[in-house]
């Protein structure tokens, strides 16, 4: 069976209701998102920052998967299928995809401040000041922030590179070190990119460009797809 992977980003998300972080001017109650979702921030407001990812936590809560997502399932049915994420949201797993890497850690959980391989489910709870690990931390959102490492992107470029066939949606390849997963798929016979805001000089030679939001060129694709095979 052939492995197929898929590098999904905010555009997917942003379909089913998610403001992305850079959306309206990156802003949520006047602050730019790097005065929220840096360690520095933590530093300054842990208060603010808990505010601001129980905000969050509670539009994953109220949103659904959409086409593109639903769609994306169809290929298990012929592929050995592992989506690679940008996004921190769970839409992917409701959706009912089996494999699933997010780069960026996962709204749903928390972690130890001090441990970040104490991580726990918080199901239907936010996260509060004075909630506490079993360490004795103070929990905080397990999320990637900028400026700090992405540490499963070493995973993530081992899977790029046993791709077969490579799905680029919603992401515009611009920010590192998501960015690099694509030259990382060496191996990969096909490569399709699904973005209606593709830069005018495009992504270079063999990548298929499909220049359409990702609940209309997503669900196309994969009928392509799985005729082809």
């Amino acid at each position: 069976m052939k492995n197929l992977v898929i590098l999904t980003g905010a555009g997917i998300s942003a379909e089913s209701g998610l403001a992305t972080f850079r959306g309206n001017g990156g802003l949520w109650e006047g602050y730019n998102v790097y005065e929220v979702a840096t360690p520095e921030a933590w530093e300054r407001d842990p208060a603010m920052v808990l505010r601001f990812y129980n905000w969050r936590r509670q539009e994953v809560r109220r949103v659904k998967p959409n086409a593109a997502h639903l769609a994306l399932v169809e290929l298990e049915k012929q592929f050995d299928v592992t989506i690679i994420t940008q996004n921190v949201d769970d839409l992917h797993e409701r959706a009912g995809s089996s494999k699933i890497l997010h780069l960026h850690g996962e709204i749903l959980k928390a972690r130890s401040s001090v441990n970040p391989d104490r991580i726990m489910e918080l199901g239907d709870k936010d996260i509060e000041l004075g909630d506490l690990c079993e360490d004795g931390s103070q929990l905080r959102p397990h999320i990637v922030w900028f400026g700090e490492d992405v540490p499963e992107i070493y995973n993530a470029m081992e899977i790029a590179r046993r791709a077969d066939i490579l799905i680029v949606v919603g992401t515009s390849l611009q920010v590192y070190p998501a960015a690099s997963l694509l030259p990382a798929a060496v191996n990969a016979q096909r490569v399709y990119v699904v973005n209606p805001d593709i830069p005018d000089d495009g992504y270079g030679n063999g990548i298929t460009e499909i220049r359409k939001t990702a609940t209309l060129g997503v669900p196309e694709l994969v009928k392509k797809i799985l005729k082809l095979t």
